[in-house]
This record gives C-alpha cells, sequence and structure tokens, in this order.
C-alpha cells in the first residue's frame, strides 16, 4: 500500500501541500522513473497536473499560465535529460521576467559522489549548473523533510520583483523517504524597496521644469498592476504614453494618452526625440525595443523600478526611484501639478494613431486586414499568444490590446516554436478563450502537443499561418541578395495531422474575411482546434531588418 493511502508523510507529500499552500490549481509536467513519487501524490491532491508530450513544454505551458494570470506557473520534470529539456523555455520565461516554477528530481542522494560522474541512470555531475544562467536561483534539497519550505520559499522567491523563474532540485530517493517532523520556516515574501523622498522630490522638481515629457512604461509597470497609477500620473501631467512588448494592455486602447504603435514607426519614435524628460516606469530599456539601443538618450531620464542595475544598465536615470512601479507613479502623481491640455494631447495621440492605421493600409493592407479581423473577432478577455513569426511580429508591435495580460509575446531569447505550448497554460489560466498564433516552421516544434490538447480537452484554438518556411529569414536573405538556403520547408498537411489526432481542424486562404469568419467559429466551440491560414506577410517595422534608426 502507498505511504499517500497510509498516511505515512513523505517527501512528496510535503512538496505537494507546500505547492496547495502556495495556491497552485494546474501544474505541468511528464513522468519518468524518478518522479513518479511526485505524480503519484499529486494524483490524490486537487491540483490538476496535466501530462504533456515533452519536457520544453512543461516550462513553456508554466510560462504561458503565469502570464495570463500572473500567478506562479509550476513544471514538473524527471533527471537529467528530462530537466535538459525544458532549458529554452525556461530562458524564455527568464528573459520575459515570468514566475514559473520548475522542480527536477535527481539521482538517489545515496548513489551521488560529489565531483564524480558514475554512469547512473540520467546522471549529470552538476545538474542545476545547467539552469543557473536562466533562473534567479536554484536550490537543492539535501533532506526529505526540508522539501516543504523549500518549495514554499522558491516560489516566493519567483513571485518577488523581480519575477523570474527558479529552479528546484530533488533527489528522487527524498520523494519517498518517510518524514517525522517536517522542517518549519517562517519564509515570506521579501520587503519591496520604497521610494524615498529626497530622489522624489528631485524626480518631481525635474519633471515640473519639462515641456515635452514622455512616459515609457515596461513589464514591470503590468506585473506591478500599475495600470491605473501610470494613467493618473500620465493625464497630470499630460504626456503620451508608450508601452514595450511585454507591457500590452497596461492602458486601455481608447485612453486619450496611450499611443498605439511601436516606437519602431518614425511617426512614434520622434516622441522620443522630442521628449525633453522620459519617465520610465517599469522598464530595462531593452535592445529589441531600442532599436538596438540606437535611441538617443533622453535630456532628463527618471527611472522607477524596483530594480536598480536593471533600470541603469542600458540607459542612465538623472534620477532613479527604486520602487514598485505603482508606487511610485503614484508618488509622483501626487507631487506633479496637475497641468491643462489633456484634450489637445487626446487629440493629437488619436490622429497619430489613425495616422499610423492610414499607413499600414497603403504599405501593408493584408497585415492590417489581419490585425482588424483579430480585434474585430476575439472577446475582450481573449488571450493572444504570439510565436516568433511574421504575424506574431505584427501583433507585438500593433495589436489594440483590450487589457493587462491579455497579449504575450517572446521576449529577449525569442524562442521560436514557443506559442502552441505557451497558449496550453494560457488556455488553463481560466483567465478567457485562448489563441496562439504560430507559423508552419514554429508549430513543428511542438505539433505532438497536439495529442496533450486533445487527452486533457484543452480549450485552446492554434492558428498557423502557413507561408511555406522561415518567412522572416527568407526575407533576411532577399534584403542581402541571398539565395533561398534553409528557409523553403516541406511542411505536413496540417488539417490532416491535427485531425489524426481528434482535433478540429480548418483551412482558409488568406488572412481576412474569411478567415476571421472561421476564427470567431472556432472560439464558440471551446474545444482544442487548429485553423491554418495559407498566407504570406511581409514583416512589420519593429523587426529589426526593417529598423529605421541605423
Amino acid at each position: 500500500m502507498s505511504s499517500s493511502r497510509t498516511g505515512i508523510l513523505t517527501g512528496a507529500r510535503l512538496a505537494v501541500a507546500a505547492l496547495e499552500q502556495a495556491g497552485v490549481d494546474v501544474a505541468f509536467g511528464l513522468p519518468g522513473v524518478h518522479n513518479l513519487a511526485l505524480w503519484r501524490a499529486l494524483g490524490e491532491s486537487p491540483i490538476r497536473l496535466v501530462g504533456v508530450r515533452h519536457e520544453q513544454t512543461a516550462a513553456y505551458a508554466a510560462d504561458g499560465y503565469a502570464r495570463a494570470t500572473g500567478c506562479l506557473g509550476v513544471a514538473l520534470t524527471t533527471t537529467g535529460p528530462g530537466a535538459a529539456n525544458t532549458l529554452g523555455a525556461v530562458g524564455e520565461a527568464w528573459a520575459s521576467r515570468q514566475p514559473i516554477l520548475v522542480i527536477a528530481t535527481d539521482i538517489p542522494a545515496r548513489l551521488r559522489r560529489p565531483g564524480v560522474w558514475r554512469g547512473v541512470l540520467h546522471e549529470a555531475t552538476d545538474q542545476a549548473a545547467m539552469f543557473e544562467p536562466v533562473v534567479k536561483r536554484t536550490y537543492r534539497v539535501e533532506s526529505a523533510g526540508e522539501l516543504g519550505t523549500t518549495l514554499q520559499s522558491a516560489g516566493l522567491e519567483a513571485m518577488a520583483p523581480p519575477r523570474r523563474p527558479v529552479y528546484v532540485q530533488v533527489p528522487t530517493d527524498l520523494l519517498t523517504a518517510e518524514v517525522a517532523e517536517p522542517a518549519t520556516t517562517n519564509a515570506s515574501a521579501p520587503a519591496l524597496p520604497t521610494a524615498d523622498e529626497q530622489h522624489l522630490t528631485r524626480a518631481a522638481e525635474g519633471i515640473e521644469r519639462a515641456r515635452r515629457p514622455l512616459i515609457w512604461a515596461g513589464g514591470g509597470a503590468l506585473q506591478a498592476d500599475a495600470g491605473e497609477a501610470v494613467a493618473r500620473l500620465a493625464e497630470r501631467l499630460v504626456a503620451p504614453v508608450m508601452l514595450t512588448y511585454s507591457a500590452h494592455g497596461l492602458l486601455p486602447p481608447d485612453h486619450p494618452c496611450l499611443v498605439e504603435g511601436s516606437p519602431h514607426v518614425p511617426e512614434v519614435g520622434a516622441l522620443w526625440d522630442e521628449a525633453d524628460v522620459v519617465i520610465a516606469i517599469g522598464t530595462d530599456f531593452d535592445g529589441m525595443m531600442t532599436q538596438g539601443f540606437k535611441q538617443a538618450q533622453p535630456p532628463q531620464l527618471i527611472a522607477v523600478n524596483v530594480d536598480a542595475a536593471d533600470a541603469s544598465k542600458n540607459y542612465l536615470p538623472d534620477v532613479l526611484i527604486e520602487a514598485d512601479a505603482a508606487e511610485g507613479a503614484i508618488a509622483l502623481a501626487r507631487r506633479i501639478t496637475e497641468r491643462g491640455g489633456l484634450d489637445a494631447l487626446a487629440q493629437r495621440v488619436r490622429a497619430l494613431n489613425r495616422a499610423l492605421r492610414a499607413d499600414l493600409a497603403e504599405t501593408d493592407p493584408e497585415a492590417l486586414a489581419f490585425l482588424e479581423a483579430i480585434e474585430r473577432v476575439l472577446p475582450d478577455d481573449a488571450v493572444v499568444v504570439c510565436d516568433m513569426c511574421i504575424p506574431g511580429y505584427w501583433l507585438g508591435g500593433f495589436h489594440r490590446t483590450p487589457a493587462p495580460r491579455k497579449l504575450a509575446y517572446p521576449l529577449g531569447w525569442g524562442t521560436l516554436g514557443c506559442a502552441f505550448p505557451q497558449g496550453l497554460g494560457a488556455a488553463l489560466a481560466g483567465a478567457g478563450p485562448a489563441v496562439s498564433v504560430s507559423g508552419d516552421g514554429g508549430f513543428l516544434y511542438a505539433c505532438g502537443e497536439l495529442a496533450t490538447a486533445a487527452q486533457e480537452r484543452i480549450p485552446l484554438t492554434a492558428v498557423i499561418v502557413d507561408d511555406g518556411g522561415y518567412g522572416m529569414l527568407r526575407f533576411d536573405q532577399d534584403l542581402k541578395g541571398d539565395p533561398h538556403e534553409g528557409v523553403d520547408l516541406l511542411t505536413p498537411d496540417f488539417v490532416a495531422l491535427a485531425r489524426s489526432f481528434g482535433v478540429r481542424a480548418d483551412e482558409v486562404d488568406g488572412l481576412g474575411e474569411r478567415f476571421e469568419g472561421m476564427l470567431g467559429h472556432h472560439l464558440r466551440l471551446n474545444e482544442p482546434t487548429v485553423l491554418v491560414a495559407q498566407a504570406a506577410l511581409r514583416p512589420p517595422p519593429n523587426v529589426s531588418p526593417r529598423w529605421y534608426r541605423r
């Protein structure tokens, strides 16, 4: 009889209790000989354990869940190659600052000889070391009794700003080991830095003197739920607001200060160039948003960030307010005299937003039709998950995102093939219907997860835009006058592939009216579906070959 049935306390049961106490309601993983005890314990838990077909998907799905909810995502793997398989996805979560907890087993502690590889099944000389470049912290469990407290601490660490993945390594024999007295801890979330009066005063004085202010808000503002605070500051200051890829939806599309285009468009980039003060809230000014850091250092830069090093590494602030984004923005707004002219700014911003769409109608009508189809057919609570593909780039640069956490875009690492497995997690978040947008090349990275979607009845609509290969790389080769080498791909009949798993699938030509109608139909089915669109789009201005700053 298993220990879980006899009531004997084991390491695995401690681990599951810790996850329950952390509020985890879904986890993603793949079973292996070393982690079966954890699966058995989770089988008697209210936590839904979703079995995937590849460990990378476990981490991607945990990431997608975290992006859609703001809560901790959990991925479970077995030892050695099982753990290693997650690294690409964990790196994406790290670059995008998503709080996921990776729990991996290691070989039995009794067989481990430090510094010696003995040839035990799945053994690595230092498995945790593989994760150190792509996680916030690694934990190595040394005894069964500390499993619960370690996971509690790890979950808090992942969720503490700045959020990032955390890795926990558990020797497999500790999962089945009996625990007489579990360790106790008073672990609590670390306190956030508080804005000090001296820096707030200096910042407010500088802002008061400015005549052309600009607010640049990033993922830290979204993670801090700072939308209302940023809106209040922008309205009092009468400042346009630019949002980074990871801050989509922070302000609603109809907000009078919101610039709906990407700073990679010259008309939008001009707002940066003309600003005499930039207020940076929860951002690190990464290379992808700043066109390889080619945006000039502004005359005055005021940063609000919980991480001083992150706020200062690319552009040097004149004043740094080390604080939570919401708290810092509210504190600044209280110290600034309310200005007149909000109606005039709103008119200017609306005109700019309309002009951007009008330009797209001239230069990229197919892309605009795709953007408008997505915006018309998706309900406001829908979550869109983008891959590294041309349609995904268009959404990242120009989608009118209705609310926070409704657009997930691969940042930093830019991991091809992320959208479909991330979408599985987003679809189980309870945040609204989920749509993943992949190219034909990227979808094949995780097409085996069609089995997961079918078996678990995950209501994800997977959109595949098939242009016969790697369209972005084909564009790069054309720019250089190079032949098409390695970019024109043989792809399967995606409709037949999906149907072979029992998943509803349809195909349309183009991304216009027929696509819009079929996408709406798929969303109403509330089941796993695949929609293939045969279409080729030109890359948008926010991809590096089209950056205007050189």
